[in-house]
């Protein structure tokens, strides 16, 4: 969430749940609040962390950014 004062802090999180709606939510109907659960870990997790190409990190996955960002780190 955003400092205060500072709008700007909050775009990434209200990026990620417009997404969210988008790719996953609304294409779904829920019969349990588990079930609703469930898929939604699965969306972040599953696909959103590991495979989904993010434009702020050069069309790489979150998950791959860290592992080549901590290579860089550790000078392998």
């Amino acid at each position: 969430m955003s400092r205060r004062g500072n709008c700007h802090d909050n775009a990434v999180a209200e990026s990620f749940f417009s997404l969210l709606k988008t790719e996953r939510i609304k294409k779904h109907i829920y019969k349990t609040r588990n079930e609703a659960r469930a898929d939604v870990f699965d969306y972040i997790e599953l696909f959103y962390n590991p495979v989904r190409r993010h434009g702020n990190n050069n069309g790489v996955p979150p998950t791959k950014f860290e592992e080549q960002y901590l290579m860089k780190l550790s000078g392998v």
